[in-house]
């Protein structure tokens, strides 16, 4: 059984999706713990499934680096690290240190709205809405210290369909993206895919 924390800043769509597949009895994970950069509304999904959650804001600390070193050891004390369990982040808006990211690579993936390397960023679907794409989608990728620049693991795509708004293609897209994210996550437990570093 793989372990897993995830990460999330928001609404946790993401994190529900991945907590309804670990109730399961196929499951191939569990989720451990969740964590969060701030008092975001997705944590109700931890408590509505009895799963234990953390806050660690970087408010609290002088730097990134201080902020890193205390996310990761609250992460390393649900029994994560560079050789067992996964981190998922999952609508996580904070770019990881490298010290973090050299720390549990590769067990490091992040969802991201566009289909990368296209439109990377936090405002990937505006980016998308303004270079005039018919298409766009949801990619699962590892982790690096660069934004949205690790490996690609899985994409899928949606059409943007004329005089479609932000909103509207936002939603689209996080349909995809949690089936994609789910399925992933579940192909790593099984070992359908291989956590290997680049």
């Amino acid at each position: 059984m793989l372990n897993i924390v995830v990460l999330i800043s928001g609404g946790g769509s993401n994190l529900r999706a991945l907590l309804e597949r670990a109730a399961r009895p196929d499951a191939g994970y569990r989720i451990v713990a969740v964590g969060a950069d701030n008092q975001a509304a997705g944590l109700q999904h931890a408590a509505d499934f009895g799963v234990p959650s953390f806050v660690v804001s970087p408010t609290d600390f002088a730097d990134r680096q201080a902020w890193g070193r205390a996310l990761a050891a609250k992460i390393v004390a649900c029994g994560i690290s560079k050789d067992a369990g996964l981190i998922v982040s999952a609508g996580f808006m904070r770019v990881l240190p490298a010290d973090f990211v050299h720390e549990f690579t590769p067990r490091i993936i992040n969802t991201h709205p566009a289909l990368l390397p296209l439109f990377p960023g936090a405002h990937a679907v505006e980016d998308a809405l303004a270079a005039g794409a018919t298409k766009t989608g949801a990619t699962v990728h590892f982790v690096d210290e660069g934004v949205d620049t690790g490996r690609t693991i899985a994409q899928c795509e949606v059409d943007i369909l004329q005089g479609e708004t932000v909103a509207v293609v936002h939603e689209k897209i996080k349909v995809v993206e949690r089936q994609l994210l789910v399925d992933v996550v579940q192909d790593i437990a099984t070992g359908k895919i291989a956590l290997l570093a680049d």
